[in-house]
């Protein structure tokens, strides 16, 4: 067990106190994510926005001064937007009534010049299913089931609405549907659309898919109730092949037990609209910082700690899944690893996962310190812990997710809103504080 007296604890609570206030003070990762964000927007996997982002992300781990950093390359089908993305709703007398629309990640394209279709109003994918598919053939099926305001707890809500954004285009495919609109995935009303990826196998045809504003959804919903409603649509994606993309990786290697890896990570690639600020460049940018800070702060690490920006989190997981392949390969151990990517927003706690044979003796270990944390505002809690780190799980290390505030961030999740403007530079810092005072603990003690 990892017992700590009170002289340990006094030791712990002042370093722990010493984090906070340097990075509070000196931390510069808002300068960092403003250099990010502002540099490299739209960094949507296997983009040339990716490629630069790869490049400043090695740079800025080789000046803080890591000991070791690298590109670890990876595939991804590469998406592209392109340059025309029109939704109108049709109106009885031939006018047309412009939607707040965007389309989704993966989204066919309309034909040359766009397609009218009166539109199917519909809350499940289960209601779909059951439905003739002469009742939906030619139709562009609206699929309009609200996140649950009711849910506390915000990524519940988003958990419970995404699955017809992910799947519902290509069920509306396969029941003869000639596109999709989807209701945003936000418990904000407002005219901002949501993009995300949608999925379609192989064997099922791509149909244009939009994501629309939570007000024109509301809109929408409420004049289908009166009349059929009629929607044109036009856009021009297209799939551009495999393209590289890369993981980007810097460690301070450990004096002690150099074999156990301590990570801390989020995902470098974004939607290709807004900045990714919030999703996920604040994660890899406190990273960075987690490093920064105990390396300025003359901390010597036992273990070696590494800070890894994952590639294509949003439409794939080709970096997760490759860097836990590499790992695995190079016989590697992550005795713990922390994801950040649920926003820069003021950190709240962490959640822990691990395989069944390991996981009570690692959460036996991590509460004991909590009174050190707990006044920094930070619980602990059982639950998932990140999309990139999951892959390593069979290693049967701690997997932790940082827990920020989580009521804001679906107002800026996958849209244009999501901009440096949007993140505050103090609760940014904070997130950072908790993941180092954490890895500090880790690394000091242990988990066994």
């Amino acid at each position: 067990m990892c017992s700590l007296n009170l002289t340990a604890q006094d030791e712990d609570a002042l370093f722990i106190q010493k984090i906070h206030e340097h990075i509070l003070a000196e931390g510069r990762s808002y300068e960092w994510l403003s250099q990010l964000c502002t540099g490299y927007p739209g960094r949507i996997a296997g983009s040339p926005q990716d490629s630069g982002a790869s490049r400043f992300m090695l740079d800025l781990l080789q000046r803080i001064g890591t000991d070791t950093s690298y590109l670890q390359q990876t595939e991804t089908n590469y998406w592209y937007r392109g340059d025309i993305e029109e939704a109108y709703q049709v109106l009885p007398d031939g006018s047309l009534n412009k939607l707040n629309a965007i389309a989704l990640g993966g989204s066919g394209a309309t034909p040359d010049r766009g397609m009218t279709a009166q539109i199917l109003e519909i809350q499940s994918l289960d209601e779909l299913e059951k439905l003739n598919d002469e009742d939906v053939t030619g139709k562009i099926v609206f699929f309009n089931r609200p996140m649950d305001p009711a849910q506390i707890r915000t990524f519940r809500a988003y958990g419970g609405a995404v699955d017809q954004r992910v799947y519902g285009p290509a069920t509306a495919s396969k029941k003869g549907a000639v596109a999709a609109i989807v209701r945003s995935m936000t418990l904000k009303k407002d005219d901002i659309p949501h993009t995300g990826v949608t999925v379609f196998a192989d064997s099922i045809a791509k149909i244009p898919a939009f994501g629309i504003s939570t007000n024109d959804a509301d809109k929408l919903s409420k004049q289908l109730k009166e009349n059929a409603v009629y929607v044109y649509l036009r856009n021009n994606p297209a799939d551009m092949g495999l393209r590289p993309t890369w993981n980007v990786v810097g460690e301070i290697k450990g004096y002690e037990k150099p074999e156990e890896i301590l990570l801390v990570g989020g995902h470098l690639d974004s939607w290709d609209v807004g900045q990714g600020a919030h999703d996920d460049g604040s994660g890899c940018i406190q990273s960075v910082e987690v490093l920064s800070a105990l390396k300025l702060l003359g901390y010597k690490p036992k273990r070696t700690l590494r800070a890894v920006m994952f590639a294509n989190e949003e439409n794939g997981l080709a970096g997760g899944r490759a860097y836990a392949r590499i790992s695995g390969e190079k016989g590697e151990f992550h005795l713990a690893a922390i994801e950040s990517d649920a926003g820069g927003f003021s950190p709240r706690g962490f959640s822990f996962e691990a395989d069944t044979a390991v996981f009570k003796n690692y959460y036996r270990a991590v509460t004991q310190w909590l009174p050190v944390l707990e006044s920094y505002g930070l619980q602990f809690e059982m639950g998932g812990s990140g999309a990139d780190i999951g892959p390593l799980k069979y290693q049967k290390g701690l997997l932790i997710g940082l827990r920020p505030d989580s009521q804001r961030y679906f107002d800026y999740h996958h849209t244009a809103a999501d901009t440096i403007d949007a993140v505050n530079e103090r609760e940014l810092k904070l997130g950072a504080a908790a993941m180092a005072s954490l890895i500090y603990l880790i690394d000091k003690y242990g988990l066994n």
